[in-house]
């Protein structure tokens, strides 16, 4: 009985100083590439054809980097495939009509803080792949491409929302 009381004890410990720890600036890892889509405007208009955008370019660049094992290795097929990505983008703009010019950059951008679920991203230059819509005034979406963590979100489900869940929480609620 005492060892379950110190393994329980020890587990809530252990969450509630993850909790705490969780409302501190989160690093994505440095090897990681991260994708961002701007917006034109923050009209529903221009925000609407943007997660249109993201989710093609989501399903084109999971299809790409489908079996890259390392950061090189993702890093090498992106740059080998800018042109290919860009006719994609340019093909499927033409498809939606949205007639806005749009950049690619892959390399070093600027990401602003983000909070995002009571976690706070910190800002910097992290290597990404930026797509900017018309003027890129708008609202934008970003993940982290490889890791595939946004990848696996769109082959998974229909939603731009990221949950993060915890295995100590998991455990607390299973067995309370």
């Amino acid at each position: 009985m005492k060892k379950t009381l110190l393994v329980l004890s020890l587990i809530i410990g252990t969450y509630i100083l993850i909790g705490v720890k969780a409302e501190e600036l989160v690093e994505i890892p440095d090897k990681a590439i991260r994708i961002r889509v701007i917006g034109n405007s923050n009209s529903e208009y221009d925000q609407e054809k943007k997660q249109e955008i993201r989710k093609e370019v989501q399903l084109y660049m999971q299809n790409l980097l489908k079996d890259a094992k390392t950061t090189e290795e993702a890093r090498t097929i992106i740059n080998n495939n800018l042109n290919n990505l860009n006719k994609n983008i340019d093909t499927y703009l033409t498809q939606i009509n949205y007639d806005k010019d749009y950049t690619i950059n892959f390399g070093l951008n600027y990401f602003p803080e983000k909070e995002y679920k009571g976690i706070k991203y910190k800002e910097g230059l992290y290597e990404s792949l930026l797509i900017t819509l018309g003027e890129g005034k708008g609202n934008n979406w970003w993940c982290v491409l490889f890791p595939p963590i946004c990848l696996l979100e769109a082959e998974e489900t229909e939603t731009n929302e990221v949950e993060y869940r915890s295995f100590v929480k998991e455990l607390i609620e299973k067995y309370f």
